[in-house]
């Protein structure tokens, strides 16, 4: 819902993300009361084709030389002088040459155009600052051997004896894996000596010495009266990892990034967590002893735990760990857990339970308790009898049939276990045999993670209070882990591989960059100057005004509240909203139109279709221009919001924002003044500017600032596609309102395929409206890894310049990513006092680009907003490009600056506004598809007719999610900032 910019960021409660100050709206956008702003496309490629290669223009990828020459690799072996601090920089931050890169397609092999590396830093860091700060951070230094090695082991598993003819083979699960390897490792201790090795779990084993390459026999039972398994355990050595190459790396003497040694260690350490803990998603969760507990609800409890990387930095290699948190369900037993569940459970009338236990338990793992055995089962289903009436076929002792044996009297023969609850079903387990057990035997798996979103409003607020705690908790809680046993650095792992873990966070200088002066106006429209101040780096709109208020004077009303029990005000918010318009000096008429429907019209895509045509051509017939604004009010969150925005957004061409009647009924002054701010930047207001031009652009000469993402689907979703969208400002010098154009591609596909075409098409928009195109271009990109930025560099950046090239444009380019999924933590040493601010977190504006940033690559870190909640999360700035020699200072200030001109937010936000937007309009274009699945059918056999709109649907919304049209956003709505 419309959330004025204060959403959860993604990320969630398991990573503890705190620090509010990017909006990111995650969930939808209606506008919620008034609260502190929370940090919380698949084109085809075939542009080009089938066309003359033109010839090589001088404008083509160029890179910074890091002495006088470019820094661009052919081989995985380049090698470059050594940098200081432990690594020398290059003397001149601006070399007078760049070399021209080869790209495929323009009479090169595609191949080095994969090779093109990141740039090198201009300079030894910025030097601006209003003020500094000795700062903790949570990453750890890491001494390792250089002359050591690692032997790289593929393992091969296989049974003992060859499966059935006609029978595939046996899955073995990483469970038995696991299995497997410790009782072989167990019995040959002088050949396989199992603290000197590590496992992933599945191919690969690493050992500190050399293991024989043999085959192995080995016998696994998994309890005391089952049946021993044999498998053949076959070690081959496929790599010797050099821990030189590693140091090289660091040390600036090799250019291309040793991941497969990085891989291997990481391995290492996390060979001792996995032993250790419940290992779920990259994070690690202590269970025996547990590291942090809360009970949230009746059998769910939340744990805290951690996740770490390693990182190549400037100190050397550093294990960077921190503080997570997860919800999970109690180990105890079914029945037990049957009752904390299930309000007023009685054993006694089970049948009017069925299907709420069924709900509950289908899916959940657990022990049995009547022999000894470490098995897991999943519970697949309940017995369609009670347990006193299931009967099974027993088996004499040559396996011949002897008649029919009942549950109870199985287990109290085999077991001597009287079944105390005999009148209720029994738990199927599924599988090839039958396996039925008794409830009141079966105890849950520990470590089973229960989904947040089936918490009770109470328990997610404190899981949400556990996971958000202030700078000087969760540093305490880091400092514990890795103390800790069972953390990365216990069991003697580590050591064994010759490498030592400091457990003293590292020390840096931080660097408090000051905040822009910004412009506003007064309610008579003149334009008022604001300073602000490192320790206030927030405004209000107290008897001021936006800097461009729009004028409203063509808006309607779509009221969902009729026959609801929270019904709309209309009359008394309407005089509300336009009395808060001319405290802000900006004209708002009355609607022109106001429509009052149920709130099941959300569900039905042809009834909501023919309703906002309705309106849409109603208006446009009787005024002659179209509706600025849809004001859409519904009594409740609903799934239809969803259908609402892509049917408006794409179908129809309105732009719309949603409230809550509860929350407009009551209309305080602060939700007006954000629902304000929301409206504006919709309808092409500007809410605030910079008083100066950004940093570094200052000349003459147009700037378009460009954000990209690509949002994935749930790691659960296995065919839903992925969204890419791109958005880009077009005006100068403000650079605060931005078009967006969003689509799909394969399923979990980073790669933003057509990116050069979506771009060339937002500059022509750009040179639609302000009559040039731009001769600099800025891109930030976000959600990509290290491991993705060749993919960034040699096929996204590639395709944006050879279209630029075939349209005969030649901006100048930077391209910058930014991530927020990191684990880098920064502690103000002392820490500061927990005012209510910054709640102990470092001051907005502070920098970090010493010591734990890259060897020898530009990057920074970056916190931009307040830490009004848990700890700020900087955001990791990292540029792979730049074609407009930037410094350190200039770029930090730049990115600073414009974190203050997010247009939903009185405060700077935690992420660049371009990237920020871009991650809001991708998110759109998930609402998108989820309105088409989740949607009715698209014909209602209750509509006796149909307009053009609705009667098209039908093969509309039935089309492949990944088609262009499906996504397309309608003109009207194309270069306006909807998605705010």
């Amino acid at each position: 819902m419309d959330r004025g910019g204060y959403n959860q960021k993604r990320g969630g409660y398991a990573r503890g993300d705190g620090g509010h100050g990017r909006a990111r709206g995650r969930g939808r956008d209606f506008h919620q009361p008034p609260r502190q702003p929370a940090d919380s496309a698949r084109g085809r490629g075939t542009a080009g084709r089938g066309q003359p290669t033109p010839p090589q223009p001088q404008w083509l990828p160029r890179q910074r030389n890091t002495t006088a020459g470019g820094t661009t690799t052919t081989t995985g072996s380049g090698t470059a002088p050594p940098n200081p601090n432990p690594i020398p920089l290059p003397s001149n931050p601006h070399p007078p040459s760049q070399q021209v890169v080869p790209v495929p397609g323009m009479g090169t092999s595609s191949d080095s155009a994969k090779m093109i590396s990141p740039i090198r830093r201009p300079d030894s860091g910025g030097r601006v600052a209003v003020r500094t700060k000795p700062l903790h951070v949570n990453h750890f230094p890491v001494k390792f051997n250089p002359k050591s090695r690692i032997m790289h082991y593929n393992v091969d598993v296989g049974p003992q004896s060859p499966p059935q003819p006609g029978r595939p083979p046996k899955r073995i699960s990483k469970t038995e894996l696991a299995m497997i390897r410790d009782k072989l490792f167990l019995d040959h201790p002088d050949s396989l000596p199992l603290g000197m090795t590590a496992y992933d779990g599945e191919k690969n084993i690493f050992s500190k010495v050399p293991l024989p390459e043999e085959p192995f026999a080995v016998e696994v039972s998994k309890g005391e009266d089952d049946r021993p398994t044999g498998y053949v355990v076959t070690l081959t050595l496929v790599n010797v990892l050099e821990m030189s190459k590693l140091e090289d790396y660091i040390r600036g003497r090799a250019l291309s990034i040793p991941r497969v040694i990085l891989q291997g260690v990481d391995v290492v350490f996390k060979e001792n967590p996995i032993k250790c803990t419940v290992p779920i998603g990259g994070c690690f969760y202590p269970m025996n002893p547990k590291f942090r507990e809360t009970n949230l609800q009746p059998g769910v409890i939340a744990v805290g735990g951690f996740q770490h990387t390693l990182k190549p930095t400037r100190q050397g290699l550093s294990l960077c760990l921190d503080y997570s948190v997860l919800s999970f369900k109690k180990k105890m037993p079914v029945l037990d857990f049957l009752h904390e569940q299930i309000h007023g459970f009685n054993l006694r009338e089970f049948r009017r339970f069925r299907k709420q236990v069924e709900s509950v338990l289908i899916g959940l793992k657990v022990h049995v308790t009547h022999r000894r055995t470490k098995q897991k089962y999943t519970v697949s289903c309940l017995t369609p009898k009670d347990t006193r009436q299931i009967t099974f076929p027993a088996m004499d002792a040559q396996g011949n049939p002897a008649g029919q044996l009942s549950l109870v009297g199985y287990f109290l023969d085999r077991y001597q276990i009287d079944i105390r609850y005999k009148d209720i079903p029994a738990l199927d387990f599924g599988g090839n045999k039958t396996n039925y057990v008794p409830m009141e035997l079966c105890v849950l798996v520990e470590g089973q993670r229960y989904p947040k979103d089936q918490l009770d409003k109470y328990a997610a607020r404190s899981l949400k209070e556990m996971s958000l705690p202030p700078p000087r908790v969760r540093q305490a809680a880091i400092q514990e882990m890795v103390n800790s046993s069972c953390g990365p650095c216990g069991g003697g792992i580590v050591e064994n591989f010759e490498m030592n873990v400091s457990t003293s966070m590292t020390t840096v200088t931080g660097r408090v960059i000051g905040p822009p002066k910004l412009k506003l106006s007064d309610p008579n429209g003149r334009t008022i100057p604001m300073a602000l101040t490192p320790e206030k780096c927030q405004w209000n709109l107290v008897e001021k005004s936006m800097v461009d208020g729009k004028a409203v004077e063509c808006w309607g009303i779509l009221d969902f509240t009729m026959g609801s029990d929270c019904v709309f005000s209309s009359y008394r918010f309407v005089s509300k909203l336009i009395e808060k318009y001319n405290k802000f000096g900006i004209t708002m008429k009355e609607p022109v139109c106001t429509e009052k429907t149920n709130m099941w019209k959300l569900g039905n895509y042809n009834q909501l279709s023919e309703l906002l045509e309705k309106i849409n051509d109603g208006v446009f017939r009787r005024h002659r221009r179209r509706l600025q604004f849809l004001l859409c009010v519904m009594a409740s969150k609903d799934q239809g919001y969803k259908c609402l925005k892509w049917i408006a957004e794409t179908k129809v061409g309105i732009v719309t924002q949603c409230c809550l009647s509860g929350n407009a009924n009551i209309a305080k002054d602060q939700y007006l003044t954000n629902l304000a701010l929301k409206i504006n930047a919709k309808i092409g207001g500007s809410n605030v500017e910079l008083v100066n031009r950004l940093p570094h652009f200052e000349g003459d000469g147009h700037v378009m600032f460009i954000g990209a993402d690509v949002n994935h689907p749930g790691a659960r979703d296995g065919n839903s596609p992925s969204i890419a969208a791109v958005v880009a400002s077009v005006n100068w010098p403000a650079a605060n309102r931005y078009a967006a154009r969003v689509c799909a591609q394969d399923h979990r596909t980073e790669k933003i395929l057509n990116f050069g075409d979506v771009c060339l098409e937002l500059v022509s928009c750009y040179e639609r409206l302000n009559g040039a195109k731009p001769e600099k271009i800025v891109i930030f990109r976000d959600g990509v890894s290290e491991s993705q930025f060749q993919m960034v560099l040699g096929e996204e950046l590639q395709d944006l310049k050879r279209t630029f090239q075939r349209a005969n444009y030649s901006p100048t380019i930077t391209l910058i990513v930014a991530q927020k999924r990191h684990q880098t933590r920064l502690f103000p040493s002392p820490p500061e006092n927990e005012t209510a601010a910054t709640r102990g977190n470092v001051l907005p504006g502070t920098v970090v680009d010493t010591v734990i940033i890259h060897p020898f690559e530009f990057d920074f870190y970056l916190v931009s907003h307040h830490g009004s909640l848990g700890t700020s999360k900087p955001t990791h700035y990292h540029v792979l490009w730049d074609e407009h020699n930037f410094t350190s200072d200039k770029l930090q200030k730049l990115i600073y600056d414009m974190c203050f001109i997010f247009a939903r937010c009185t405060k700077p936000v935690s992420l660049v506004p371009p990237v920020y937007y871009a991650d809001l309009a991708a998110y759109r274009g998930r609402q998108y598809y989820e309105a088409k699945m989740g949607m009715q059918s698209p014909y209602s056999a209750t509509s006796s007719s149909s307009s053009p709109l609705a009667s098209s649907s039908i093969s509309s919304a039935t089309s492949s999610s990944n088609d262009v049209d499906f996504y397309k956003l309608h003109s009207d709505v194309e270069n306006v900032m909807f998605f705010v």
